[in-house]
């Protein structure tokens, strides 16, 4: 039983530690976001739109920055230099906040309580973020037959 949750593991590794690394991300970005509400808007649970933009933007940055060093080390193992997967991996999640965005505005728009539509959005958003890290950010190309 022992050998094949390890030979599980193994085969889908980068997708469990992908998600544990994003359920993570997920705690730091939202604390940032709900703290925020509660500082700067009194805790509304049907925010303005104005005041839906500032609190995904703070949601982003923070997870953002949790997310680049996280996903970089632990689950693509990324050896390249900083400043060739950094700008990938911003310009990615730049995509996925403006889809936060928009799922945020529609859902609360539609009279859905602030914490179940970030979690709709975050569902969305995960999804995205990790084709987006697989295929264009940290994708390992392969080398031709006989290159060193």
């Amino acid at each position: 039983m022992i050998e094949k949750c390890k030979a599980l593991y193994k085969k889908y590794e980068e997708i469990i530690v992908y998600l544990i690394v994003g359920v993570m991300t997920t705690i730091v970005s939202w604390a940032a976001k709900f703290l925020a509400n509660a500082l700067l808007y009194d805790n509304t649970m049907y925010p303005t739109p104005v005041q839906n933009t500032v609190l995904s933007t703070i949601n982003w940055v923070t997870g953002v920055i949790f997310a680049y060093f996280t996903n970089r080390r632990f689950v693509f193992k990324s050896k390249v230099p900083m400043r060739q997967d950094a700008p990938k991996f911003v310009l990615s999640r730049v995509a996925t906040w403006i889809l936060d965005i928009v799922v945020m505005q529609v859902l609360t728009a539609l009279n859905i309580n602030l914490v179940v539509a970030s979690v709709i959005s975050a569902v969305l958003v995960t999804i995205a973020n990790y084709i987006f890290s697989k295929f264009f950010v940290f994708n390992k190309k392969k080398k031709p037959e006989g290159s060193a």
